[in-house]
């Protein structure tokens, strides 16, 4: 989207020595600044072309079988007060529901897929027939209803019926869905293009279709305020906000508008992440090849990713230590985690929070780097996660601050205060600095977690009769 002459008047108003304005904190590590927005560049919006016909052939059906996860019944904890979700002001007399502090069963129906993020206070769930539903904070329309009235409980989204959905993703306050043909729709705070229309119309009320063309599409992820797409031949494309190179396109968009106003060239629509990196201890820069991407993850500014020879990469904000690289340098272009590049240490999963990263390797271990909390040591690269030693992790959900995994036949949570109940741990002991089991969820067959920044979703696979029975003795969450 950046123009030539934007970019030159760029260089000419670095180059003057005027006092600028001190930029303003990093949105993502502030609470109070999470509805923050960037000011608007003044960016010619290109005359688009209309896009072609909605693409008619499915996926084909193994890859399709890989997305149709066993259904299970939900339940749910932590903060349900939705608009009160990451606002300092968070007066326990303006709550429209108490926190649930243990897990509550939340809907009679059944879901195949939840789906919520670490900077999110809204989620999508997708029942067995592949029909979308949202629930949650909807300021900027994010629930894909054509209004920003907030829902409690889910609802099926109109602009999606007679879709079949296999996959979604949650930013801060916008949404991708992606259907069984490999196309994505987007709705939601579309500021700085997060929705991959073209434009920067600020709401984007109906899941519209994303302004691309290319191969199928089979994953997507979001940041805070960007969008990932991965298609079926391991390419990814990003689009959103530049600020910390998380788009991995070798920049970070700044400009100067006058000589104390900062803005950003967006990326309104996908591009390509072209070129991934290898970095020797002397600073030397080596291409890295044949790279076709599997899987990846995004926090609030940052995104993990992994090809399909089991390497780590990534890029995006570096504080805190978050992208694994002993360091902590932004990183404007996906670059290799040494660690994990030697053998038998091949990784197998990657789940980002809001300023920390997790891997699970080949051989299961769990790996932490950044930092979950506030204060304290951060990980620079990546660590072992001791107590989780031995657990076979089968589901990983990562919020702001906590992290709630299902292994074996229970469920291991930690995070330090403030939480809000998205433990699932009780009343007394709401947070936890070390991973703890949540013995009341012993035996409950968690096939899935999510998590919002202060909420936790869980699947429970209730085909058995035990399961069944445990179930029918939880309680039930009726906004």
């Amino acid at each position: 989207m950046s123009t030539n002459g934007n970019r030159k008047r760029a260089g000419a108003a670095m180059s003057r020595p005027k006092k600028t304005k001190k930029v303003a904190k990093p949105a993502s590590e502030d609470e109070d600044s999470l509805d923050s927005i960037h000011s608007d560049p003044v960016q010619e919006q290109q005359s688009l072309s209309p896009l072609p016909d909605e693409p008619t052939v499915k996926l084909p059906e193994e890859l399709l079988k890989t997305f149709y996860k066993s259904p299970g019944r939900l339940m749910i904890a932590g903060m349900v007060s939705w608009d009160l979700v990451a606002k300092r002001d968070n007066n326990p007399s303006k709550r429209t529901h108490p926190n649930l502090y243990t897990f509550h069963k939340f809907t009679d129906q059944r879901f195949r897929l939840i789906v919520s993020g670490c900077s999110a206070g809204h989620s999508v769930l997708v029942s067995e027939e592949g029909e979308a539903y949202t629930f949650g904070r909807n300021p900027c329309g994010q629930l894909g209803f054509g209004d920003t009235t907030t829902r409690n409980a889910p609802e099926a989204v109109p602009g999606l019926k007679g879709l079949n959905i296999i996959h979604a993703a949650v930013g801060r306050n916008h949404t991708l869905f992606v259907t069984d043909t490999g196309t994505v729709y987007a709705c939601g705070d579309n500021k700085s293009g997060q929705c991959g229309l073209g434009n920067t119309t600020p709401q984007v009320l109906k899941p519209t279709r994303i302004r691309y063309t290319g191969a199928p599409i089979v994953k997507v992820g979001c940041g805070a305020d960007f969008s990932m797409i991965l298609d079926c031949n391991g390419a990814l494309h990003s689009f959103g906000l530049p600020e910390y190179g998380q788009l991995g396109h070798n920049t970070d968009g700044k400009y100067f508008v006058t000589s104390t106003k900062l803005s950003y060239h967006f990326e309104t629509v996908p591009k390509h992440v072209a070129f991934f990196f290898e970095k020797s201890k002397d600073g030397h820069v080596t291409p890295v090849k044949d790279v076709d991407i599997v899987d990846f993850s995004c926090g609030n500014n940052h995104t993990v990713a992994i090809d399909s020879k089991k390497r780590a990469f990534s890029w995006g904000f570096g504080g805190f230590g978050r992208l694994g690289h002993a360091e902590q340098k932004d990183e404007s272009v996906p670059r290799l985690i040494k660690y994990f590049d030697s053998q038998a240490r091949g990784v197998r999963s990657v789940h980002c929070g809001a300023t920390y990263s997790l891997a699970v390797n080949e051989l299961g271990a769990l790996f932490l780097f950044g930092q979950t909390k506030r204060t304290g040591e951060a990980n620079m690269y990546p660590k072992p996660v001791q107590d989780l030693t031995g657990w076979n992790i089968r589901s990983v959900g990562t919020s702001n601050t906590s992290i709630v995994i299902a292994a074996d036949d229970t469920l291991i949570a930690w995070g330090v205060s403030p939480t809000y109940g998205e433990l699932g741990t009780g009343e007394i002991n709401k947070s936890t600095a070390r991973p703890k089991e949540v013995s009341r969820m012993d035996g409950l067959c968690v096939t899935q977690v999510a998590m919002g920044f202060s909420h936790t979703l869980l699947l429970c696979d209730d085909t058995s009769e035990e399961v069944k029975t445990k179930l029918a003795s939880m309680p039930t969450f009726e906004p």
